[in-house]
């Protein structure tokens, strides 16, 4: 007997639909599965038979044959377990079902139960544009699958109630579409508990305000940390396409947490120091998203920059520039997104204290200029905004009035966001950090004093060619929070400030 049916697969964060065929024919009794199955996809011959057995119904004795096509793509995971057992329930008489235009998708226990798996929600925007009418997910998954419009999802706990739903008797219902609804970070973890600091605030949210890159340079325990940690708290709401991106990538790594629909919040991912250039761009044997996607369209925070390994921070630099990553291997090149804002703090020596204002430096010369070489030139090049946060004085710690709270902050992150939506409908730019450079012009209108400022700036301070197209769209930003169609001569000004940082610094240690 043969029989076939549709399944999906996961190639990077995208789905493709697998056919799964199985043959039952006369022979010694086997179970082979061909199509270039890995060690869970050929694992799953167990947990087929033995969740058959448990279920009540007979596993045949017969030499069994299952194809997963194409034949020459990768199958990877326990998303077939499911199909695999409907397609040996059907070819052997036990299963009487119409089968076409549905996808199956899950993963089986022993006692035939159906539990969740990663990358559903690409799989079932694949299994709708490939024109499939249903599709049937793991429970846990519901949400997750339910968020595709134009095709009915099922979610199913067990066999039993699925099988029950195929032959008619007790139908299972349809999960319904979840309404998205954009949230705020956490109420915690608010600016109002950021003593002074006027500066950096200022800073952060133009940076929130236009998703720019940022550095916050400074001694121990001025803040740094603290300010970056509550900018999840003013970042502009998520539109729904957003979510959707972020919401693939974090269901294909697995990482989307059980039940979520559409992720609400943008993501903040902190990974520490240690990490690998594979873990934060993206890689492995199994090629999976790194933190750098993980954080597309979030923020990606690197506390404490010069300790991470210096091939983790170059590998930085095409995905800031490009917007995705790629991760090539001998058998597929895959492309991941991470438009991302990075967010990165460090101290300006080992110690922490050189250039304070009251306590001494205990580093030689050498020791600072090698601390800070591990920051490259390309790759500062590529941060949008260089902040000192010095030192906070005693008053504005004792001070007892309240700071500003994110509350406030985030009306008017919102107000330029909206902006800059209405400037970018009808292209894919989402912020003013993703202008490019062809519409520079047509979106960062100067007028005639500001264009004398920026060009004094660019030849005074011996300005790249990135510097000053990054220092144009921070401007862009900064007009947007005034309100201002036009960059004129106060947003230029604010705008060179923040490249003027890298210059006390690093050239300065040129001279040590």
């Amino acid at each position: 007997m043969f029989t076939s049916l549709k399944s999906m697969g996961l190639r990077g964060i995208d789905g493709f639909m697998v056919e799964v065929e199985a043959d039952l024919s006369q022979g010694l009794p086997g179970f082979d599965v061909v199509g270039l199955p890995d060690a869970a996809v050929r694992e799953s011959r167990d947990r087929v038979r033995a969740a058959m057995k448990n279920a009540g119904f007979t596993y045949p004795v017969s030499r069994i044959t299952v194809n997963l096509a194409p034949a020459d793509v990768k199958k990877e995971g326990s998303v077939y377990d499911l199909p695999l057992l409907l397609a040996l329930l059907k070819a052997s008489g036990q299963l009487r079902a119409d089968l076409k235009g549905k996808a199956f998708i899950g993963e089986l226990s022993l006692q035939g139960d159906i539990r969740s798996v990663r990358g559903v929600l690409p799989m079932v925007i694949a299994a709708r544009d490939a024109g499939l009418q249903e599709v049937y997910v793991p429970a846990e998954n519901g949400s997750e699958a339910a968020v595709v419009d134009g095709i009915a999802v099922y979610p199913a706990k067990n066999i039993a109630e699925l099988l029950l739903h195929l032959q008619g008797q007790e139908p299972l219902s349809p999960a319904e579409t979840p309404v998205f609804a954009p949230e705020s970070a956490l109420p915690f973890a608010d600016f109002a508990d950021v003593m002074g600091q006027e500066a950096a605030r200022r800073a952060m949210e133009i940076a929130a305000a236009g998703s720019h890159n940022i550095l916050l340079i400074g001694p121990p325990g001025s803040g740094k940390s603290m300010l970056a940690k509550r900018l999840p708290s003013i970042l502009p709401d998520m539109t729904r396409e957003e979510a959707l991106e972020c919401t693939k990538i974090h269901s294909t790594a697995g990482t989307l947490p059980g039940g979520v629909g559409l992720l609400s919040q943008r993501p903040f991912r902190s990974p520490h120091h240690n990490i690998s250039p594979q873990g934060l761009a993206g890689g492995g044997i199994t090629p999976r998203p790194g933190e750098v996607s993980l954080a597309h369209n979030g923020v990606l925070f690197l506390d404490e920059l010069p300790e991470f390994s210096r091939t983790a921070m170059e590998c930085l630099r095409q995905p800031l520039e490009d917007d995705r990553v790629t991760i090539s291997r001998v058998s597929a090149s895959l492309s991941y997104p991470c438009s991302i804002m990075l967010v990165a703090a460090m101290n300006p020596c080992p110690c922490g204290y050189y250039g304070h204002p009251t306590r001494s430096c205990t580093c030689s010369q050498q020791a600072v200029g090698r601390y800070l070489s591990k920051v490259s030139g390309p790759l500062l090049d590529r941060i949008d905004l260089h902040i000192e946060v010095p030192p906070v004085e005693y008053d504005q710690l004792a001070s007892r009035q309240k700071a500003e709270s994110s509350a406030a902050i985030r009306e008017r992150v919102n107000a330029a966001r909206r902006r800059q939506q209405k400037r970018f409908a009808g292209t894919n730019i989402l912020s003013n950090a993703r202008i490019p450079t062809s519409k520079l012009k047509e979106f960062c209108p100067l007028t005639d004093g500001a264009s004398t400022l920026l060009k004094n700036a660019f030849e005074r301070m011996g300005l790249s060619a990135r510097a000053y197209d990054r220092l144009l769209k921070v401007a862009r930003t900064i007009a947007d929070l005034d309100d201002s169609d036009v960059i004129d001569i106060p947003h230029i000004a604010e705008a060179v400030q923040y490249r003027s940082l890298d210059r006390k610094y690093w050239q300065a240690r040129q001279n040590l």
